[in-house]
This record gives C-alpha cells, sequence and structure tokens, in this order.
C-alpha cells in the first residue's frame, strides 16, 4: 500500500506542474498599480485573478468566468515581515502548494477585481481573517489524483448545466483543491451570504400573487466557483483608482501630448 501511495503521489504531482505551467498570450486588460491596489483592500476583501496557467483555462471554462483564482486579503494579521521581504497579506489555496500567504505583488501584473463584504463589524472580520489563518499549512494531498486530472482538458465537451458540478468532484475534500470553496467556508462560519439557495414559498390566496416568502439556504461550500463573489450582491465591487479619486480632467490623452 506505501508503495501505490508514492506512485500515487508522484503522479499527482507530475500532473500538478503541468496545470500549473503559465499558458502563452496573456495580457492584462489594464496597467496595474499595486500600490493603489494595496490602499483600496481591507481585511477580508477577496481578491478575483484572472490567471494565466492551464489551470486557469479550465476554471474559466468551467465556470464561464474570466475569474479562474481568489485569495483573501489579511492585513497585517501575520505581522511585520522578516528583513528584505514583502509583507504577506493574501492567504490562498494553490494546487501543489496547499494554503498559503503570499504577498500582494504576486498578482501585479493580473487582471484582478476586489470584492468586499458589506456590514461586517472588526470582530466579523478578525472572525474570517482567523478562519483562513488558521488553515495556512494545509496541504492538497497528490494521491487524490481525480481532483487534478479533471483539469487536464481544458475545455471538457461537459453540458452547460452540469460544468459547476465538476468544479465539486474528486476526493471528497474540494477545500483542499480550490480557492473559492475555502473562503466561501470562511464565511459561512459567520453566517456571511455569497450565492445563497432562494426558496420562494407562495402566501395564501388572499394575499397579493406577488408576495413571496423567501427562504435563503447556504449552499454547500464546495459548489462556490470564483465568479461567485463577483455575482454575489453581498459583495460591493471596489475599483482602487476610483477609491483613491479619480478625476477624468487629469488624463494626458496622446493626441494631446503630440500637440504639445
Amino acid at each position: 500500500m506505501a508503495v501505490l501511495d508514492t506512485v500515487l503521489d508522484s503522479i499527482g504531482r507530475r500532473i500538478a506542474r503541468g496545470l500549473t505551467q503559465a499558458s502563452s498570450g496573456y495580457e492584462p486588460y489594464t496597467h496595474a498599480d499595486p500600490l493603489a491596489l494595496r490602499r483600496a483592500m481591507r481585511p477580508a476583501d477577496v481578491l478575483l485573478v484572472a490567471g494565466n496557467r492551464r489551470l486557469s483555462t479550465a476554471i474559466k471554462y468551467l465556470t464561464q468566468s474570466t475569474w479562474s483564482h481568489a485569495a483573501l486579503y489579511i492585513g497585517d494579521a501575520l505581522g511585520p515581515p522578516a528583513a528584505d521581504e514583502e509583507p504577506k497579506q493574501l492567504i490562498e489555496v494553490e494546487v501543489g502548494q496547499g494554503c498559503i500567504a503570499v504577498p500582494l505583488s504576486k498578482y501585479a501584473t493580473f487582471n484582478t477585481r476586489i470584492c468586499r463584504p458589506i456590514g461586517l463589524s472588526e470582530e466579523d472580520c478578525r472572525k474570517v481573517v482567523s478562519f483562513m489563518l488558521e488553515r495556512i499549512g494545509l496541504q492538497y494531498d497528490m494521491r487524490n489524483i481525480v481532483d487534478l486530472a479533471r483539469y487536464l482538458i481544458p475545455t471538457p465537451p461537459v453540458p452547460t448545466r452540469w460544468r459547476r458540478r465538476m468544479i465539486a468532484l474528486g476526493s471528497g475534500d474540494p477545500t483542499r483543491a480550490i480557492c473559492s470553496a475555502l473562503i466561501a467556508e470562511a464565511f459561512q462560519s459567520i453566517r456571511y451570504p455569497i450565492l445563497p439557495r432562494i426558496e420562494r414559498i407562495p402566501l395564501p390566496p388572499e394575499c397579493s400573487r406577488y408576495a413571496r416568502r423567501e427562504i435563503l439556504h447556504i449552499r454547500h461550500h464546495s459548489l462556490f466557483a470564483p465568479c461567485d463573489f463577483d455575482l454575489s450582491p453581498y459583495f460591493q465591487i471596489v475599483k482602487p483608482r476610483l477609491a483613491a479619486g479619480f478625476d477624468h480632467r487629469d488624463l494626458v490623452w496622446a493626441e494631446a501630448a503630440g500637440a504639445a
């Protein structure tokens, strides 16, 4: 059994290396401003990333979205960095590495989006951040090859209605493979909604036919994808340049610069 585990682990690591290789032709939509990004973010914000790897291509296809990765901003929760090191202010789950803390500069050249939960108290934010901090070091078991092999075909011929379900297939512990699942679990721990399933129950006949009573059901965290934080009506989209104060009159257009 030990020999089989070793073989499966080796195969899993080979697959993971292939999936994390960068794809060619990736270009950001706009010029990134890491300082503006850092100034705009607050603890418990979710940073969505449009990745450039083979794995990213598969996730974008399965979720029909621009976003392939998500990380949680924790601010200075890890304390001051060591000498000559950047502060690690994001926690994410990476295939092949598990749950790790990384600096914001890792995504300085990527298309990103900040999604902010609204109305959280300082205690709520602390609980969400603590949830992620406690899971740093969580490792992905490379023997669970099914979790990796499902991404080998970037665009599998799967009907649209079944694609999201493919994200939850595998070893039975998808939080070890999918970044958004662990973040969703962190918010569910304080009962903050992302995209809850809504059941509408008709009221008695004497009530208006438009009247409905909505019951929110928390979906299992394994079914959440990065794009859900973007789609959620409970997360605000924050754009760093607008948050820093934007005046279109300050822009210098090419024709104006040439005339000068």
